[in-house]
């Protein structure tokens, strides 16, 4: 069965990316590499500080979108007290 991802990087400046994928390891070494996206590439160096894992592609899709959609505070509350064992 295929998983999906929704993470978050921490960029240079504090900046928060929130980011979809079905391959966690090879997207972040993407981001690492300046390879990810244009908002990342222009913010190294990144850190995985927060994933999540589904089996359905438009649950995963749609927490992501939801994550997106909150304020700075509520992202970081995310972060700091639902920090999965094992990041990348």
């Amino acid at each position: 069965m295929k998983k999906y991802y929704v993470y978050i990087l921490r960029c240079k400046g504090n900046n928060l990316y929130i980011g979809f994928t079905s391959n966690l390891k090879r997207r972040l070494s993407d981001h690492k590499s300046g390879n990810g996206c244009l908002f990342t590439k222009n913010k190294l160096p990144v850190k995985l500080v927060y994933y999540e894992k589904f089996n359905d592609f438009m649950r995963a899709k749609n927490r992501e979108n939801q994550i997106k959609g909150w304020n700075r505070k509520k992202k970081e509350n995310l972060i700091k007290y639902n920090h999965p064992a094992g990041i990348v």
